[in-house]
């Protein structure tokens, strides 16, 4: 049950709510990447830690959620069916997905999502995108490319649906969601400034350590506030289809037994001696 990824039927958005989704993540990119925002990502840790899980975090999944496949004729439209030329790349790609659903496919994209995020994370790429204003957009299509890879194991977008069943990726969702605490936990702990290109003055504004700490905080916050959802949403969707199949199995049970014949009585009628090998009866 907790292996497949079409056994239980998948949460339904409709086309509107999904278009909210799209338009949040589409404000929220932009707002990262425009002033002033984007001038102090390059002056505080906080703002750029808040900026990094945008990117990484926040915006992937708001298109996974609401990306319009349909409307980009990337899959069938509904009612049109998804099969012969009315099938897009995405229904074909939606159906290989169902085909291959195993844990090592979707391994593979989580792993190159968190060593692409990690890189990010350096401090020598942190310096680098505080020094060059330009890198932060390549940043952000790059996390946002590979966390959609990411998401879309995780949520359902379709024609599109994620390769595990619910406990699979309440367990997946959690994994995730402990890298970047780590992470947040490493910066936040740390006793020497993790990322130096950071200047703080005394007396004005945050402190170095305080500035550290929130960063820390920011990131701890938007990856709880991200996956801790996706954890309890599938464990209680896994919960309610186990207690589903119990029903069903009971309920099958007690109309196959219902539908048994009456096995014969062992002897004869009520009052009758069964007859000896014989022909004789037995003596009462």
């Amino acid at each position: 049950m907790s292996a497949g990824a079409a056994s239980v039927r998948p949460l339904a958005l409709s086309g509107r709510t999904r278009v909210w989704f799209l338009a949040a993540g589409v404000v929220v990119g932009l707002a990262a990447l425009v002033p002033p925002f984007s001038t102090l990502s390059r002056r505080y840790e906080y703002a750029e830690s808040l900026q990094f899980s945008m990117f990484a975090i926040v915006i992937p999944a708001l298109v996974a959620v609401g990306a319009p496949w349909r409307w980009t004729r990337l899959a069938a439209r509904p009612g049109l069916g998804a099969s012969g030329a009315s099938a897009g790349p995405l229904d074909r790609l939606a159906d290989g997905r169902r085909r291959h659903p195993e844990l090592v496919r979707t391994l593979g994209f989580i792993v190159i999502d968190l060593l692409v995020v990690v890189a990010w994370r350096t401090p020598g790429a942190v310096r680098a995108v505080a020094g060059h204003g330009w890198l932060a957009p390549v940043e952000a299509v790059i996390l946002t490319v590979f966390g959609l890879g990411l998401w879309l194991e995780l949520v359902e977008s379709p024609p599109l649906v994620a390769r595990s069943g619910p406990l699979r990726r309440a367990v997946l969702a959690a994994i995730i969601m402990w890298v970047f605490w780590v992470d947040a936990y490493v910066v936040g702990l740390s006793n020497d400034d993790w990322y130096p290109n950071f200047h703080h003055m005394a007396g004005h504004g945050l402190s170095a350590a305080a500035d550290q700490q929130f960063a820390a905080v920011i990131l701890w916050f938007v990856a709880g506030a991200a996956f801790v959802p996706i954890v309890f949403l599938n464990a209680l969707r896994w919960l309610r289809s186990e207690e589903d199949s119990d029903a069903e199995l009971y309920r099958l049970t007690k109309a196959e037994l219902r539908r048994a014949p009456t096995p014969p009585p062992a002897s004869g009628p009520r009052g009758d001696t069964p007859p000896r090998p014989d022909g004789h009866p037995l003596a009462g």
